[in-house]
């Protein structure tokens, strides 16, 4: 098996005095969906937070592309390869959708490749098109998950990283993300995304790993995952 593109191993997190995770090792290989699910509190986010810089690294370390980014600070992570679509649908709402994406490719200085990602970002999501000149605080929660998403596509990364990419949503926009999220893994694209609804993530994803109060508990395909009565109890509802 070829090197993943991205390699956790061992991974320490405090906030504080307090500990959140234990020695939390992954990998994900080029053109996978890999999820982390678990209950509140498991340090899920802590994960993928501290892959783009947001948290500080005690012990382990992160590898992307075969070299260390532990501890890189987060306005280093864009110019690496790695998009990140936080928590929450965070866009800024009195800025259209359009200057929204432009925002995403601030690394960007050639007015004619930005537009050139703004296009590919309108062909992926033809609702942002649609809405293109609306100011982005006036979207419906569904739209602006887009067009988070869509933003983090603005520099072509080979590595997304979503947070919680369905919290929050109608079941109608739950299905529309998760089809759009299939179908960038179908254009080649490499997603690891932390999400609640477990059951939805492990459809969609080549590999999963559960975690529990910080620690491995689990990991597998997605498919067996959903298949173990174990990991069914624990996280899926039984």
């Amino acid at each position: 098996m070829p090197e993943p593109l991205l390699t956790i191993r061992d991974l320490e997190v405090s906030y504080g005095a307090v500990q959140v995770l234990f020695g939390v090792s992954l990998d994900v290989q080029a053109g996978e969906i890999v999820s982390i699910i678990g209950p509140n509190g498991a340090g899920k986010s802590t994960v993928i937070k501290a892959v783009v810089g947001l948290v500080a690294v005690q012990n382990g370390g992160i590898r992307f592309e075969g070299q260390s980014i532990t501890n890189r600070p987060p306005h280093h992570i864009p110019a690496l390869g790695i998009g990140y679509v936080p928590q929450g649908r965070i866009v800024f709402g009195r800025m259209t959708v359009t200057d929204n994406l432009e925002l995403g490719a601030f690394l960007e200085t050639d007015r004619g490749r930005r537009q050139q990602a703004v296009e590919r970002v309108f062909e992926q999501f033809p609702r942002l098109y649609e809405r293109r000149q609306q100011l982005a605080g006036k979207l419906s929660g569904g739209e602006q998950q887009m067009l988070a998403i869509g933003r983090a596509l603005m520099l072509d990364p080979k590595l997304v990283i979503l947070d919680e990419p369905s919290l929050g949503l109608s079941p109608k926009y739950v299905d529309l993300i998760f089809d759009h999220l299939l179908a960038l893994r179908q254009q080649g694209r490499t997603l690891l995304m932390v999400e609640q609804n477990a059951a939805r993530a492990l459809e969609l994803s080549d590999r999963g790993y559960a975690l529990e109060l910080g620690r491995n508990r689990f990991s597998d395909s997605g498919s067996k995952l959903l298949a173990n009565n174990d990991v069914r109890k624990m996280y899926l509802g039984g």
